[in-house]
This record gives C-alpha cells, structure tokens and sequence, in this order.
C-alpha cells in the first residue's frame, strides 16, 4: 500500500501552545500545529498528520522569520530532542511564564503575584542523561548514533547533542566507532544506548541489543571507552521500550552517586533521576520554607527520595510505584543511617491513601497525568494543613489545584526552566487549608 502524502501549506503562525508548537489556522479552518516555527511568523509547513479538526507538520521554510528567531546550534537534529532552540531564551522564559498562566487561567484560577520561571541560565550541556537510537549509514556502510525525527518514525544520525553535558557525548561516540570497528555489528542488531554522567563527570552506560547471544566486549575494549561502568543488556526486541530482559554483562561501577543539598545519593543508570541538579536544588530550596522540620512529612510520587530526604524533616513517609526506584530508595535511606526516621513505602499513591493524615505536610511530584482522583478526594476529606505540589506539567497541575480550591488556596507558586531550550516546564505551588 502506498503511504499517503500530504501537502505543503503556507500560512501566517499565531501562538505557541502547551505542546510546544506554534497554532495556525488552515484555509478549511482546522487548526495545525507546527514544529519548528514561531508567533509571527509566515512559513511553509509541511505536514504530517490529518485529522478531522486538526492537523499537525513541520515548517520547511521561513518565509518572514519573527524577530525572536536564532541559529539553532543543532541544525540537524533540534526538532527530535530540543525544538526551541530556534527562539532567543528571552523569549524562551517569556512562552513558559505565559503558558503557566494560561493553564490556571483555564481553570478560572488567577495566581497570587507575577510568574517567574526560575533559570540558573545554562541553556546547553546541562542534561546528565542520554538515550541514542542507532543508524545504519547505507552510503558510507557505517554505524551511526542517532535520534528519531519529529513527526515521523524515521530517524537522523548525529554525533550528540548540545544539551548533553560533553562527557556523554565523548562516550557514546567512543562505543559508536568501537562498534563500527567489529565484524558483523549492524544498526539492526541494536536498540538505543543510554549514557549518563554525575556532577563529577563520572560516565556509566547501558547498550541494549536485540539479542541474547550478542558477543561481549573485552576488558582492554571497555576500558579504551574511558568510562566508569559499563552493562551489555538484552532487550526483547517485540517491545519497542528499552527493557531490561537479562544482562548480559556488566563492568565498572554501573550505579552512580550524587549529591543533592549536600545529601548523598544512588541511583541505577536506567532508574529515575533527576536531569538538571542545579534547578533542582532551587527548587528544593523554594519548597524547604513551606515544610517545618517538626512536622510528619509524606511524600508522593517519592522516586529514589531526593525531595523527602533532603527537605522532609525527621519523620518522613516517602511513597512510590516503581520497584528498582524503592530499592534504591532503601539503600539511600540505610546509606544515611535514616531507617528509624524514614518508612519507604512500595505502592501506587493511590493504594497508600491511609498514609495521607491531617496532622502531615504532603509533598506530590506527580508524573504529567497530574495527581490520581483518589489522592484528591482523601486530600478533602482529610484537609491537611498544607501541600507542596511541584509539577512537570502545569496543565494537569491547574486541574488538581481547581478540584482542590474547594478547601485550598495558593499561598505561593514558581516555575523552574528544568529543560532549556524545549517546551518542558516544571511549576511548584503551596496550597494551604483555607481559614474560616
């Protein structure tokens, strides 16, 4: 069957909008959404998605550029890991102020004071985490890194990306040219390469393939890579996810520590973590004003701890879904001598709502789906005095403090650039029980 082309259109762009994307409207009146463009801007768009109300593409050409337009540094690959690299950081901070206000405006909520969304202004090099696809070069028969492009289930080699502190970058393009350099490895055989570092610039790897037989590397191959830990791992190739099946070999130190407000951390090279350290320590900070030391802290959503170990006082209930997170959860509890002080608690939130008591502070960071309706409702109905929300998607987040505004109100809300140069925005707010 042949695959259905769809047109270029040009148009005039209109706003940016939560996804990320510049709106416009189509001369039949459905609106589409476009990557790589800005307000202002007329442009030739080409597109990749039709539906009955709306439609979604890609700008191929600026015909006017707007004012806030810049070279994006990855000219190849922007659109697959950081779309708004087109735009000046200025305006950057500006669309993300303004996004958040329109959420909680949705919601008919009108946030106490000005927006401000918090940057330490390192727009490049500051993630810590990596995940590479692979490509086959047909022209220069050749293995390539690569990312999956925007739009459509192609892909693009690259050599790394300028978001990627440097290290990771070194060390995903030494394991590419060891591979290329060994007999019979191809693009096929491979699913995705995950590379991290810590603050200290210590790298450790994962390379998942697609078979369980795949030949393991030497001790002399590992340790030309220059890296701390290396694990060869096996990924069933019917789930397109990079799961771990089996490992099937593992070097070096393959778990990485940290600190996070002078607290130490461990966490597994494929477990949660967070991204960007530095704006999540301001963050940390922000939320340490709202949280009494004296008080019994819950905390939901929890992850590996890093909100409740480092700001949750001396009595803390931290609670999370994912296994390997507890178990690194655990180890960090034992690690601090904290185990009398710390209940670590492997469930969904919504499965611990006994945990949810009035005489508590509740922390919640809950993925972008936004908190469970169950929390809500024991949240009502038990009304403790405060709730310290931060959250990676301010939509969801608006929907929740809504529901909530029935007993709560916010006392105090800011945002944080997390991920420079992408639309991604993380917003913390404290809602407090209302006074009579």
């Amino acid at each position: 069957m042949k695959k259905k082309t769809f047109p270029v259109v040009n148009m005039l762009l209109d706003k940016i909008v939560g996804g990320g994307q510049a709106l416009g409207t189509m001369d039949d009146g459905r609106k589409l959404f476009a990557w790589g463009g800005l307000p202002g801007e007329t442009v030739d768009i080409q597109i990749t998605k039709k539906k009955s109300k709306l439609a979604e593409g890609v700008v191929t050409e600026v015909i006017t550029p707007s004012s806030e337009r810049i070279q994006p540094r990855d000219q190849d690959s922007y659109l697959s890991t950081s779309p708004w690299q087109i735009m000046t950081f200025e305006a950057e901070q500006h669309y993300k102020s303004a996004l958040i206000e329109e959420a909680f405006e949705l919601h008919d909520i009108v946030l106490p004071g000005a927006i401000e969304v918090y940057s330490d202004n390192k727009q490049y090099e500051y993630r810590n985490k990596i995940e590479f696809s692979w490509w086959w070069n047909k022209e220069s028969e050749q293995l390539d890194l690569a990312f999956f492009q925007r739009g459509t289930h192609g892909k693009i080699p690259v050599d790394g990306t300028s978001l990627a502190n440097p290290v990771i970058n070194r060390a995903a393009a030494a394991l590419r040219d060891l591979l290329r350099v060994k007999p019979d490895v191809r693009a096929f055989m491979l699913k995705t390469l995950l590379v991290r570092c810590n603050q200290a610039g210590k790298v450790a790897m994962q390379l998942y393939v697609k078979e369980p037989d795949f030949i393991e590397f030497s001790d002399s191959e590992l340790k030309s890579l220059d890296i701390d830990g290396f694990e060869l791992i096996f990924s069933n190739p019917k789930s397109p996810a990079s799961v771990i099946t089996k490992r099937l070999q593992s070097w070096g130190t393959v778990n990485l520590s940290d600190t996070i407000l002078d607290i130490p951390f461990n966490y597994a090279v494929e477990g949660f973590f967070q991204i960007n350290i530095p704006v999540y320590e301001q963050a940390l900070n922000d939320m340490k004003q709202y949280i009494p030391a004296k008080k019994p802290t819950v905390d939901l959503y929890s992850g590996v701890g890093t909100i409740g170990l480092t700001i949750g006082g001396k009595d803390v209930t931290l609670v999370e879904i994912n296994e390997p997170a507890v178990i690194e959860m655990k180890r960090n509890i034992s690690n601090l001598e904290r185990e009398k002080a710390v209940k670590a608690i492997l469930a969904p939130s919504e499965k611990a709502l006994e945990y949810i008591k009035g005489d508590s502070i509740i922390i919640v960071d809950p993925p972008r789906a936004g908190l469970h309706e169950d929390v809500i409702n024991k949240l009502l109905a038990t009304t403790p005095e405060r709730i310290v929300y931060l959250s990676c998607n301010p939509t969801t987040q608006a929907r929740d403090a809504k529901m909530l505004s029935e007993k709560y109100r916010i006392s105090y809300h800011r945002g944080y650039n997390f991920f420079p140069r992408t639309p991604h925005i993380e917003h913390l707010i404290v809602l407090d029980l209302k006074t009579s």
